[in-house]
């Protein structure tokens, strides 16, 4: 009997898998995830398997953190370093393409964002294994657009991160 149950249990699940990968709304989400990776690889100049991404919602803003998986992976540290300056200073001319092109549409947040880029700071810092570019603001409607610009990035590239200051 038990081992009967355990072959109708293994069948279910086995049935549960075939499903999702027939589920058009699994390959379209398994679709747009490759697109993600591929646009991001292309606009950072290094690529998504040799680094970790974390999206960080703060009360006065957030942060977007890049870092090497390896830590003696110098190659790829200062490409890290060098896209996350370029982005600093992007964002704070209100150029929000590298973005737009990674994920094929404007992310929410970034017309706000755009309109009030005089409220908002963005700095480069860098971490031992990366980097981050810190963004901050006193203005309310900026940081709801801010939270909204990274809430969006989470999801998108599910770094699992929370999603709340």
């Amino acid at each position: 009997m038990k081992t009967l149950v355990i072959f109708a249990l293994f069948c279910g699940l086995q049935l549960a898998a075939q499903d999702m990968k027939s589920c058009p709304m699994h390959k379209e989400k398994s679709d747009h995830q490759a697109d993600v990776e591929k646009h991001g690889d292309m606009a950072m100049g290094f690529p998504h398997d040799k680094t970790t991404h974390h999206f960080r919602l703060l009360p006065d803003g957030g942060a977007i953190e890049v870092t090497v998986n390896d830590a003696k992976d110098a190659e790829n540290l200062g490409m890290i370093r060098m896209h996350l300056k370029h982005i600093a200073t992007m964002f704070s001319n209100g150029d929000f393409s590298v973005p737009m092109f990674v994920h094929s549409e404007v992310p929410p947040g970034v017309t706000e964002m755009k309109d009030r880029r005089a409220d908002i700071a963005y700095t480069f810092e860098e971490l031992p294994t990366g980097g981050r570019v810190r963004i901050t603001t006193a203005n309310h409607d900026a940081l709801n657009a801010i939270h909204d610009f990274l809430n969006f990035q989470i999801e998108d590239h599910q770094t699992g991160d929370a999603t709340q200051p």
